[in-house]
């Protein structure tokens, strides 16, 4: 008896439910993920005063971290048999972080880059019960990874608005 191998077909020990439901949990992860991004380069180019120079490299250090694990994300949800949202509509559906509208001083800047950071690890550790569920470890190492990243982010970035 032979087996045909499709791209619908995939046998990883997980079951189809289970890996839909990791792939909407991680699409959404990805929409946030893109939008801390665009948000996060937005206010590299527009930053202005007293911490311009720091801030501006630290956006870029940031928006560049971002742009790798939008990849990773991405891939996740592929290797699950599931494809990828990619686009600005299917982003704005899925993502929980508003846009920004204008150009806000810097101090607010930072303040909603907080928030943003903040929002992405919500949504990374509102995926874990359902991986729990089917031992899907390989999605987990990245939520935990994404969740570090995101929250020691988060405490530099609060740490500048300390007085």
């Amino acid at each position: 008896m032979s087996s045909k191998v499709t791209v619908n077909n995939v046998n990883i020990g997980i079951d189809e439910v289970s890996r839909a439901k990791i792939a909407e949990g991680l699409s959404r992860l990805l929409a946030d993920t893109y939008t801390l991004y665009l948000k996060t380069h937005n206010f590299h180019w527009n930053v202005t005063g007293p911490m311009f120079q720091t801030l501006h490299l630290m956006f870029e250090t940031q928006y560049t971290e971002l742009a790798l694990a939008v990849d990773l994300i991405a891939e996740r949800i592929r290797a699950l048999g599931y494809p990828a949202p990619g686009t600005y509509s299917e982003y704005a559906k899925l993502s929980s972080i508003p846009e920004t509208p204008g150009v806000p001083k810097a101090v607010e800047m930072i303040g909603l880059l907080v928030e943003g950071q903040e929002a992405v690890v919500r949504t990374a550790r509102s995926i874990f019960p359902v991986l729990e569920e089917v031992n899907d470890e390989p999605t987990a190492d990245l939520l935990t990874q994404r969740m570090q990243v995101h929250e020691k982010t988060a405490w530099m970035l609060r740490s500048l608005l300390e007085e």
